[in-house]
């Protein structure tokens, strides 16, 4: 049976895909995450894990493996209703950090994650997203810069992380589920393995 590789540094995917019972190794793949204005993002996370899942297949070589890449971006509808979003990766820094959580503060907006498999043998790529509503209360500025200074937000998708302190911040969550808002839906994960031929845990 072909191993799995998991393209991607993020803790939380990795403790998330252990949990689902899966033997995998770690290889990022390092892409340009940036991605044009007005790009929808449902297409944008799958493009980029795409990218990311056939990054790290070049890297493998003649391995035969099936190689897993996730992507996550929240993204804010236009509140003039033009249809446009605004995409919100990972923060450059602390002030980019602070910007992204005061333009979430009571909002309502879609963190949506990329998913892609890919079966090195033959370059299959099976991919797939999920879009988790997440609602947030209004978030207080001295909340904003306790929450900066405490360092949370690096390599967090908005600058907040759901699965750390951050959930004091959300009301409701409607659609997906939360292991999306950590950074990978599981059960679509495993799905888009099934389709390559992988044999899931029981």
């Amino acid at each position: 049976m072909a191993r799995i590789v998991l393209a991607s540094a993020s803790p939380r995917r990795r403790e998330l895909l252990a949990a689902a019972g899966l033997a995998f190794e770690v290889r990022p793949a390092d892409v340009d995450e940036s991605l044009p204005p007005g790009t929808d993002p449902e297409a944008g996370a799958v493009r980029l894990a795409r990218d990311k899942a056939c990054a790290a297949a070049r890297c493998l070589g003649a391995v035969d493996a099936l190689v897993l890449a996730a992507d996550t971006i929240v993204a804010l509808e236009d509140p003039a209703g033009s249809g446009e979003w605004r995409l919100l990766g990972k923060p450059a820094d602390a002030g980019e950090a602070r910007a992204m959580l005061r333009s979430l503060s009571g909002s309502r907006h879609a963190v949506v994650t990329g998913v892609a498999a890919l079966r090195t043998r033959d370059g299959v790529v099976e991919s797939g997203s999920e879009r988790t509503w997440v609602t947030m209360r209004a978030i207080e500025p001295e909340e904003i810069e306790a929450y900066v200074r405490s360092g949370e937000w690096e390599g967090k998708a908005g600058g907040y992380a759901i699965q750390e302190t951050a959930d004091r911040f959300v009301t409701r969550l409607e659609e997906g589920g939360l292991d999306n808002v950590v950074g990978l839906p599981v059960r679509l994960a495993l799905e888009l393995l099934s389709r390559l031929g992988h044999s899931l845990p029981r």
